[in-house]
């Protein structure tokens, strides 16, 4: 085999597809292009063990440096690619390089949503995505600074509490009524709250950011209601938008990302998409979804790799996510958007490990699971395997959860 794949993005899809693609037979070439100067690493831990000094930048590889080029891996960092050219078959890059492929995969993510308001990027204003955002955080963290977290979702709490334990004084402010509203329900709003505010964290909730100002070394994010929070630095964390203008100017099928089919091939069979940058079909829940998922993102290019090789492996895993704050694991299988219905099983109110199980009508739809990982385990097999727990009995906790199994 002569063929040459090119990988753009050094994604967690992009580290996967590498392994899976000589693991599945794949001979030819393999070029990864990355905009950052970095391997592939991890994500999740940015807001975590490296901002608070516990991993160190090499800690975080997804695999050592060393693996890519045993796997016979072209690998061209801190490159951008500016142009596909479907009909030649080729990739330019922001140098006026090009480069040939036979098939070609797009693991291009996803990048921070802007905070359109004025002073949004004065000094001391950060993003948190990757791995240079967190580093210039932490040249502003020290004990008894002031922090403003902009956004009250899984990122900006997760900062939070990172920052909360080197102890910087943290306010959070969400334009929602409630923190975490799009993703979860009231009852994990309240206990995030109860807990953040339990660590010393101000949670404020309903405040929509009008502008940022600074006055010599401090900043201050003023409100629409004309509230004044001071902060000696400011983290902005509203959302990401899926990095798919590469394929939009291509002419592939986009919509909330870049459309592929069950095999994760967009309308161009010789070029696939995987991670972040997909709206895909999910077989389980008979809906087009984009995932923001490490797990989806090694599915996916587990898929890539496997019909590239003319290995059919369509693309059907469970969703499944995780967050850790403080000495909190939350580990959610499936989606529970469109429930009805919510058991929950443990102490929401005042304890600190609980389920919360998302029902439609009677039909489980979805777990988060706050330190309860057997709870989780159990219920990510069930899901997995179309299968149903019976809400009257989930919800008692005298009861082994094995005894609701449908």
């Amino acid at each position: 085999m002569s063929e040459n794949c090119v990988i753009i993005g050094a994604s967690h899809a992009a580290a996967q597809l590498v392994v899976s693609l000589r693991q599945s037979g794949w001979s030819g070439g393999i070029t990864l292009v990355g905009d950052e100067p970095d391997v592939p690493y991890h994500h999740p831990p940015l807001s975590k063990d490296y901002l608070s000094g516990e991993k160190s930048a090499e800690e975080l590889l997804i695999r050592p440096a060393n693996i890519y080029e045993d796997a016979g891996v072209t690998l061209k960092l801190g490159t951008r690619i500016s142009k596909i050219d479907r009909a030649a078959k080729t990739v330019a890059t922001s140098d006026d390089a090009v480069i040939s492929y036979d098939k070609l995969v797009l693991a291009t993510g996803a990048r921070v949503r802007k905070l359109p308001v004025p002073g949004a990027d004065l000094p001391g204003v950060f993003y948190l995505r990757d791995m240079a955002d967190v580093t210039a955080i932490k040249t502003a963290v020290n004990p008894g600074r002031k922090a403003v977290i902009i956004g009250g979702g899984y990122i900006g709490l997760e900062t939070a509490a990172s920052l909360n334990k080197l102890g910087v004084a943290v306010t959070v402010l969400e334009a929602m009524p409630r923190i975490l509203q799009r993703v979860t329900a009231p009852e994990l709003s309240s206990f995030y709250k109860r807990v953040h505010s339990e660590e010393g964290v101000q949670i404020e909730e309903g405040v929509m950011a009008s502008s940022i100002e600074k006055a010599g070394e401090a900043l201050s994010v003023i409100t629409k209601d004309a509230k004044r929070f001071e902060a000696d630095f400011v983290i902005i964390g509203i959302g990401v938008i899926p990095n798919a203008e590469l394929a939009k100017d291509a002419d592939l099928t986009c919509s909330n990302g870049i459309e592929v089919n069950d095999f994760c091939q967009t309308n161009d069979p010789d070029i696939y998409a995987a991670g972040d940058v997909t709206w895909h079909h999910n077989i389980k829940y008979n809906r087009h979804i984009r995932l923001e998922s490490v797990p989806n993102a090694t599915e996916q290019a587990k898929t890539v790799a496997a019909h590239m090789c003319g290995k059919g492996k369509p693309y059907d895993s469970l969703p499944w996510f995780w967050s850790d704050q403080y000495d909190l694991k939350l580990q959610i299988a499936g989606l529970s958007e469109g429930y009805d219905d919510l058991v929950i099983r443990g102490d929401v109110q005042s304890g600190r490990s609980f389920a919360a199980f998302y029902y439609l009508g009677d039909r489980l739809l979805a777990v988060d699971a706050v330190n309860a990982p057997r709870e989780f385990a159990m219920t990510r097999m069930i899901l997995t395997k179309g299968g149903n727990l019976d809400k009257q009995r989930v919800g008692d906790s005298s009861l082994d959860l094995k005894s609701a199994i449908l």
